[in-house]
Parts: C-alpha cells; sequence; structure tokens
C-alpha cells in the first residue's frame, strides 16, 4: 500500500488555490523549496515545514487567500532553516539563442541579431549586476558586418566582465555529420576570429556553449581536449545514465567537463526552477547550481521581468542564493570537484532521426565541401613547398567560414524553410569556386614542374589546333572535378593524374580527351616507362560540346600517394579495330540470345549477380573464399519507396516515421544499356524505373580488380508529405547473408560500433554488417548521405524524404547520388577508412602540352609508410613565417597505441607537436632522419604536428 506524504497533498492545495497573488506564489515557493532541502537531509525540517504549511493553508481557508502578513509570518516559522536554504546558490547565467536561418532567411537572421543585442546592451546600461554571455562567432562577425558601432559597445562590456563571449566555435554546429576536420575548425577560425577582435587570449574562451545542437559523437571530447576546450553545455541529447555533471571521456580517454541542461536552456526566471536545486546539489557534492535563462531561437533574450524577478528571489528569506553570474564564474566552481565526477564514455545521441536524411541537396553541399576543401589545401599545401606558391590563406578561411556556417543545427540537419535551403545553396556554389579554384591553380603549379619534353614533336604542324578553350567548366557542377584548361594539342597529349590520398591507389579513372584530330581506331595511352595502358570507351565516339569535340575514355592508372602519374595518349597504327557501337554499347535489343536474361558482373574477385526481372543484387560472392555477402531469399539489395507515418506533434524533417508501408521498386523496369563481359575494365547495366510520380534511373557497375560493386543514381523526385497522411522515403537496403550482433559506423575522427537498432542513424559516410564469426563483411558507403539502418541482418540508407514541415516541397526535382556495396575486412578501420577517402575523392587529372622541366613522370610528395593513423589535414600554419613548414593531422583508427612514419620527400629541419590552435603542444619525442619523421600517437587520439623543412 502506497502512503502518501501529507506535506505533498497540502503543497499541492495550496499550489492549486492561492497562487494567483503576489504572496501566494511567494510563501507556496518557498515551503515547497524548503521541502526539497528537507528530503535530502533525511526530512529534519518536515516538522517545522509542515507547521508553517498548515497556518498558511488555514489562513487561506479563511480569508479566501494569502496576505502578506500570512506570508511573513510564514518565512518567520521557517527561520530555522533560512541559513540553510540561502546557503544554496542559484547562478543566474543569461543567453539569446539565436538560431541561424531556421524558420527564417539570412536577412532576418540579421536583424533577430542586431535587435537582439541592442537590447542586452540597454539592459546591461540599465541593470549594473546583469551579465550577458553570448557564443557563436558567426553572430559577431554579424555584427561587425552590419552594424560597427555595435561591436564597439560591446567590447567596452567585454573588457568590463558583463558581456562573457562564449564563441569558441563559428556557430552552434551539428556534432554527428560533420567530419573531425570540420569540428577543429569551428574551433580554429572562431577562436582565432574571437581572439582577434576582442583582444582576447585562446584561455579565454574554454567553454563548448551547445544548447540546442541534436546529438554529440564519441570523439567530442577528443577535439575540444586539443582546441583547449575543458567544459561542455549541451541540453539535447540521450544516454548519460541520468548525470547532469559528469566528465564525458572520449574513446582516448580525454576528458571534458559536461554539463548537461536539467530544465531546458530556452527559458525564463520563475520561482520553480530552484526546486531541484537541493537535489542537484546533493547528486553532485555542489551548493551552486547553475539556470540558464533567456527566451530564444528567433533572439530576444532574457527580459525586464526576468531581471526583476531575479533581484526579487534573492530577498526571499526561505529561498536560494541568487547572483547574475556568467558560465566561466560556474565552470570554476565546478572544476573544484573535477576528480569527483562520474565519468561517462559514450556518444549521447539519438534526438532527432529525420535531421540524417532531410533536404538531401545541403547534406551533399556539406560533403562536397568537405572534400574539396580536404584537397584543395593538400594540394596547395605541395605546391607551396615544392614550388614557393602562393597559399592563399584567406581564401581557405572565408570558404571553411561559409561551410561552417551551414553546418549549424537547423541547416545541416535539414530542419529550415525554403530560404534556409536557398542561402545554403548559394554559399555553396562560393564554396566550391573558392575551393575548386585553389585546387586547379596548386595542382597546375605542381604540374608545370614534371618533364615531359621527350613528348614535345619538333615538326608538328599545330595551324589548325582548336582544343583550346574547348570543355571550360565542364565537370565542376555535377562531378566537382577541376575545370577543364590547357587540354594539349596535337595526336600526341599528356596527362597527369593527381592521388590526394595518403596511400597508392591503383583504378579506373575517367580522361576526356578534347578535339583530337588522330584517326581514333589508332589511340593508344602509354605510361611514364613506356607500357601500354588498357582503357575502355565511355562515349560511342566524339561527342559535340559548344563547338568543340570530346571523347572521354576509363583509364587503369597507378598513381602512388600524394602525388602523380603521368600518361601519354599517341596515335598508334593498328592498336585497335574500327570502333563501333555494338562493341562497347550492348542494348537489349542486341544483346547475344544466351545472355538475353543473365546480367551478371563478374571479375578475378568478385561475381555479382543481378535478378533479370528486377535488377535486385540476389547474390555477392567472394571469389576467393567462396563466401556469400547477400541474401537472396530476402529479395536481395534493391531501391524501396516507404511510406513513414506521419509526425503528428511538429515538423516530420526532425523524424523518420513508423514504416507502414514498404514498396520495392521493380514494376515497371525498362533496361538501357548493358555493357558486360569479364574483358572488359568496367562492367555495367543501367536501368530506368518509374514509381508514383517520380523516376529512378541506375547504373550499377564492377570495376576489373575491384570488390566494389558501385550504385550511380539519377533520381526526379516528386514526392510530398503531408500531415495527415504520409511522409514518402526512397531507400536502398542489402539484405546480409551473415548474422550481425552489431554495425560499425564512421564517425568525426574514427568510428563506433552499436547495436542494432531499428531506426536511422548517423554516419559521416558509410556502414559495415559485423559478422559473427569471419572477418569480411558487407560495407555500405555513399557520397552524399548520413542516415543509415543496421538492424535485423541487413544495412539501409536513406537517400530521400518527403518530409512536409518546415518546409513543404525540400526535394522536388532532380538528384545525382552514388553508393556503393563493398566486401571489406571489417576490423580493420585503417583500411574502412581509406576506402571511404578513395571514394569520395576521386583522382584528378590535367592535360597538358609537352614542356621542359625538372621532375620525373611519376613520383610521391608524402607518404605514410607505417602507423595506424588517417590522415585528416595537410595545411599551412595560419601565421606566416619565412622557414617554410605545413601541418600535418593524424587520428589513430584502431584504438591502439602505434608509431607513425611519414616520408614528406624533402630534407625535414624540424618538426613540433601544436594543438588545433596551432600553437606548441607537448612534449614527446619526435625522430627525424632526413625526409622521415616518426612519432608516436596514443591510442584513438588525435595528433598535430608542425614540420619545418630547410629552405
Amino acid at each position: 500500500m502506497t502512503t502518501v506524504n501529507p506535506m505533498h497533498a497540502k503543497l499541492a492545495k495550496l499550489k492549486s488555490n492561492y497562487t494567483s497573488s503576489y504572496w501566494g506564489k511567494r510563501i507556496i515557493a518557498e515551503l515547497e523549496y524548503a521541502n526539497r532541502i528537507s528530503v535530502v537531509h533525511a526530512h529534519k525540517y518536515d516538522e517545522l515545514i509542515d507547521g508553517a504549511a498548515t497556518y498558511v493553508l488555514n489562513l487561506g481557508l479563511t480569508h479566501g487567500t494569502i496576505s502578506e502578513h500570512t506570508a511573513r509570518h510564514a518565512e518567520s516559522m521557517l527561520s530555522e532553516l533560512a541559513d540553510e536554504a540561502k546557503s544554496y546558490r542559484v547562478l543566474c547565467a543569461a543567453h539569446a539563442h539565436l538560431d541561424m536561418n531556421f524558420l527564417w532567411g539570412w536577412d532576418e537572421t540579421v536583424s533577430a541579431t542586431l535587435n537582439t543585442f541592442r537590447t542586452m546592451l540597454d539592459l546591461l546600461d540599465e541593470y549594473p549586476d546583469y551579465k550577458f554571455s553570448h557564443n557563436q562567432a558567426a553572430a559577431y562577425h554579424i555584427v561587425e558586418t552590419y552594424d560597427p558601432e555595435m561591436l564597439e559597445e560591446i567590447k567596452r562590456r567585454v573588457h568590463e566582465g558583463r558581456w562573457e563571449v562564449l564563441a569558441s566555435t563559428w556557430v552552434e554546429a551539428d556534432k554527428n555529420m560533420p567530419n573531425g576536420e570540420s569540428m577543429t575548425r569551428q574551433f580554429l577560425y572562431a577562436k582565432n576570429y574571437i581572439c582577434s577582435l576582442f583582444d582576447l587570449a585562446p584561455e579565454d574562451l574554454q567553454i563548448d556553449f551547445e544548447p540546442d545542437t541534436f546529438g554529440h559523437s564519441a570523439n567530442v571530447p577528443e577535439t575540444l581536449h586539443h582546441a583547449g576546450i575543458r567544459y561542455y553545455y549541451y541540453c539535447r541529447g540521450h544516454n548519460n545514465d541520468g548525470h547532469h555533471l559528469y566528465r564525458w571521456q572520449s574513446p582516448s580517454g580525454k576528458s571534458v567537463i559536461a554539463y548537461k541542461e536539467p530544465h531546458w536552456y530556452d527559458s525564463r526566471i520563475e520561482p520553480g526552477m530552484v526546486m531541484t536545486v537541493p537535489e542537484f546539489c546533493a547528486s553532485t557534492g555542489m551548493k551552486t547550481m547553475m539556470k540558464v535563462y533567456g527566451v530564444g531561437d528567433h533572439g530576444g533574450g532574457p527580459t525586464r521581468r526576468d531581471l526583476e524577478r531575479a533581484i526579487d528571489m534573492n530577498s526571499w528569506p526561505i529561498f536560494p542564493t541568487l547572483q547574475f553570474g556568467t558560465y566561466a564564474e560556474y565552470f570554476a566552481d565546478v572544476e573544484k570537484i573535477r576528480d569527483q565526477l562520474p565519468v561517462i564514455q559514450q556518444e549521447l545521441n539519438f534526438i532527432f532521426t529525420g535531421c540524417y536524411s532531410s533536404e538531401a541537396r545541403i547534406k551533399k553541399a556539406n560533403r562536397v565541401s568537405e572534400t574539396l576543401l580536404n584537397e584543395a589545401e593538400v594540394f596547395a599545401s605541395l605546391s607551396n613547398l615544392w614550388t614557393s606558391a602562393i597559399y592563399y590563406r584567406k581564401s581557405f578561411e572565408e570558404a571553411w567560414r561559409k561551410t561552417l556556417f551551414n553546418q549549424f543545427h537547423d541547416i545541416l540537419p535539414g530542419s529550415g524553410v525554403s530560404e534556409t535551403r536557398d542561402h545554403a545553396l548559394g554559399t555553396f556554389q562560393e564554396i566550391v569556386a573558392l575551393a575548386n579554384s585553389r585546387r586547379s591553380a596548386a595542382i597546375r603549379q605542381l604540374a608545370a614542374q614534371i618533364d615531359t619534353s621527350r613528348y614535345i614533336v619538333e615538326d608538328e604542324d599545330l595551324r589548325e589546333s582548336f582544343s583550346e578553350g574547348a570543355g571550360a567548366g565542364v565537370g565542376v557542377k555535377d562531378l566537382f572535378r577541376i575545370g577543364e584548361s590547357d587540354r594539349g594539342r596535337g595526336k600526341t597529349r599528356v596527362f597527369h593524374v593527381f592521388n590526394s590520398a595518403w596511400r597508392e591507389r591503383n583504378e579506373l579513372t575517367e580522361i576526356t580527351i578534347w578535339d583530337w584530330n588522330g584517326d581514333i581506331r589508332n589511340l593508344a595511352f602509354y605510361d611514364d616507362e613506356g607500357n601500354t595502358v588498357a582503357y575502355q570507351f565511355i562515349d560511342r565516339g566524339f561527342m559535340e560540346h559548344w563547338g568543340h569535340f570530346y571523347l572521354r575514355v576509363l583509364l587503369d592508372v597507378e598513381v602512388p600517394p600524394m602525388g602523380y602519374s603521368t600518361y601519354i595518349l599517341q596515335e598508334q597504327e593498328g592498336n585497335m579495330d574500327v570502333l563501333t557501337a555494338d562493341d562497347y554499347y550492348l542494348t537489349r535489343e542486341n544483346i547475344p540470345p544466351n545472355e538475353m536474361y543473365s546480367f551478371t558482373l563478374a571479375n578475378d574477385r568478385i561475381i555479382a549477380v543481378l535478378d533479370p526481372q528486377s535488377l535486385n543484387l540476389i547474390s555477392l560472392m567472394d571469389k576467393q573464399t567462396g563466401s556469400e555477402y547477400v541474401d537472396r531469399n530476402r529479395h536481395g539489395a534493391c531501391f524501396r519507396f516507404i511510406e513513414e507515418d506521419a509526425f503528428q506533434g511538429g515538423g516530420n524533417a526532425w523524424l523518420v516515421g513508423r514504416y507502414r508501408k514498404v514498396e520495392p521498386l521493380t514494376q515497371g523496369l525498362h533496361i538501357e544499356a548493358c555493357d558486360l563481359g569479364m574483358d572488359k575494365l568496367r562492367q555495367s547495366v543501367t536501368y530506368r524505373v518509374p514509381f508514383r510520380n517520380s523516376s529512378l534511373r541506375v547504373t550499377i557497375s564492377l570495376d576489373r580488380g575491384s570488390t566494389r560493386l558501385d550504385y550511380d543514381v539519377e533520381c526526379d523526385w516528386h514526392e510530398y508529405g503531408r500531415k495527415d497522411d504520409f511522409t514518402p522515403q526512397l531507400q536502398f537496403v542489402v539484405p546480409l547473408s551473415y548474422p550481425c550482433d552489431a554495425y560499425k559506423y564512421d564517425t568525426a575522427f574514427g568510428t563506433v560500433l552499436r547495436n542494432p537498432m531499428n531506426l536511422d542513424v548517423p554516419a559521416n559516410s558509410w556502414s559495415v554488417g559485423i559478422p559473427q564469426d569471419q572477418a569480411k563483411g558487407l560495407m555500405l558507403i555513399t557520397d552524399s548521405k548520413y542516415g543509415f539502418r543496421g538492424v535485423e541482418d541487413s544495412l539501409s540508407v536513406t537517400l530521400l524524404r518527403g518530409s512536409y514541415a518546415p518546409d513543404p516541397h525540400p526535394d522536388t526535382g532532380t538528384h545525382t547520388m552514388r553508393m556503393a556495396i563493398d566486401i571489406v575486412e571489417c576490423h580493420n578501420n585503417a583500411s574502412l577508412i581509406e576506402e571511404s577517402y578513395r571514394y569520395q575523392h576521386p583522382l584528378n587529372y590535367v592535360s597538358v602540352k609537352a614542356q621542359r622541366g625538372t621532375w620525373p613522370l611519376k613520383q610521391s610528395l608524402m607518404r605514410v609508410e607505417a602507423g595506424t593513423v588517417a590522415i585528416s589535414a595537410i595545411k599551412l600554419p595560419e601565421v606566416t613565417i619565412e622557414v617554410p613548414r605545413c601541418l600535418i593531422r593524424v587520428y589513430e583508427t584502431e584504438g591502439i597505441a602505434t608509431m607513425a612514419k611519414l616520408n614528406l620527400y624533402r630534407n625535414v629541419t624540424g618538426a613540433y607537436w601544436v594543438d588545433i590552435m596551432e600553437k606548441h603542444s607537448g612534449d614527446h619525442p619526435i625522430q627525424i632522419a632526413g625526409t622521415i619523421i616518426q612519432f608516436p600517437v596514443e591510442a584513438s587520439c588525435i595528433a598535430n604536428l608542425c614540420v619545418e623543412f630547410a629552405p
């Protein structure tokens, strides 16, 4: 039998009848707070509180209200616990939550920011004890750009200590989808900017303030540690074992103090906010609790009522001490009990499952931005170190700032309106222009050093050459390649293929030949040693483009790590038979009768069998082991149209609903082309299938020597969700032939292992089904998707969603996307990360005229020779000095300490550890031997080095 606490009943009766007056609200709040104190002190004050409550209730019943006299007398009855009540402190930390481009466009974001800050400055003038705090460097950049006079006022308040700058990041970014390098740049560019703007030191910015971020990946503490961040404030996020104050530890062992908001960050000053103070303090060993207040999303912040209430409630005798303060003040108190805090080591997810797939174009823009900036910095750094080319730091910073802004937690997750999307995609075009122009210039500068003089044809008549100007800009929009330039001339063409990866690559790459005037029947390719190189035509002959003519081929290339190879096109009489369409393109009409209904793609490593009617992948076999990886009994790997239950509580961009209907896309399928046979460099099948109001065009291909089956997809999407009906979804699913106990996903600076979950979970680009009893498993990798699902021995990825709110038409129109299925060593994280990098970063090439130079036709400029590390970035430091140097950031992939060994192919004169802010950090020895450096990297850690070279 449950016993009813008579104190609770009296308080409930008082609250339901006597809170209409100020004095009623006051004494009832004091009684409730006193009762909370008594509970944590083993009910020490129960009798005292019961007497005061009975007195107030009786007079309330007698007079119908609670007067000042009644309240004050009751307070005197409680005076015995007044000191205990006041011994608890509530530090009131103000903020104004400013969502960047959430339910509004950029112009409104600017207006909300400026108007909010103006209000805060006015309140600071009026209330001398009031303090205000604000994060997000982007908000201060708005002020600097649009109201520099206001900025001067803010600076004065900052130097007074009454305006706390919390801007350790550029924006309150999503922390599940951005890669590790993006996370580092949030801190690098925000801290550098803020310290310069307000004359602060990096040590003044030790708090990462993320009240509304939708989840927090496992390596966030590792990144924060290297950025000089000691404290983490957040509100949304599960799996912290119920703790509100704890040490959040990364897999490496690095930790930060995390404060999980006990109430809600977007709130007001009210009496009820203190009721959890005694319990919170009892559980943490502190005497102070922080109250975060200030209404927001669209700005606004604390109001006059908030300030007046705080001042008034601080005068209540049976209430905690209320003080205006800053977040830094609170965490300074927490620091005293750091060693007593519980330790949590896990990711803090998952909040909004729809945010990993809503607004597909924004997500693709983020992936491409990260990819291009990585490559541009790699090649620009190499170009600077090897050729003294200019390194455009400001261009990179500008492009990164735009990328970081678009990672705001309502932009990248797709939980904004159409104006949100339009602005993000507009800035994306600027990012691509900045990154691509720098990447192109760097690669061409490197190519200019290569000696190809042996291919100069002295007596060739070039007066009829018209390849100049051909294809300018081709490939930039859809393939995100560097634009065509130079293109060579005459019948001998020189192609340099560049690799940004830290390992050697042997694969097919696409080459475009412009305005070649030789006999196509005699076309031949050679490597730097004069060996014939295999190739395959993509086009059925030369195609026309704005008065020029091009021919695309697949070339089988081998390129060293972070280096280049050279390939020569020449006319070689008798090289091949006459080119005909039938030789390279088999349409349904000319498939040999015995192969009419057989669609098998096979090479020396795998066999992939497609169902002849649905073209579902019904078998994927490893030839070496004979192992099967796809379950044909569950219809094989296929595309599915899903009807989700519409979310009945707000915008369904945030949540993926229950699957109420699943429809495989197999009806009305039309085969457009086939190119089959083991003699091919690339085998492929292309088909089109209509569904509902949309259509899907898919090319499935397999390259020679590869275990990866590629899917190139184009979807013309016209499906719209409705609140009273369903949310449409396009999904790709792979049923596995083996049982899975767990699934592995890539995350920022590493990987994470998760149990099967029947919901979408975030990954940077891939997922792997981990088998129970074998080393190899199946990997599902994408070029632009983030929402994966590993459950019931299957892998799936959400490709498109027709969410109806906040944006009613988020993804209307044509989408291009790539994904692949690969048989992998699933316990080797380094190889999985390398595979993903290669997939996201196709080889680059330039076509140039033959020239004299000093470099060989093939060489590496940097490589990882040993150690379980992956390279996150190669860039030049933010501060320029005369000594040639570069910054290299790596991270350990296997969870074991390792010794990394890099060959930089240039004599190293010095190397030292730095942090994310590029300041000296750490004293572990770095071994230098000529062009080789070796250094230890702890398990699951980031390592940042600055390497100096001889002039």
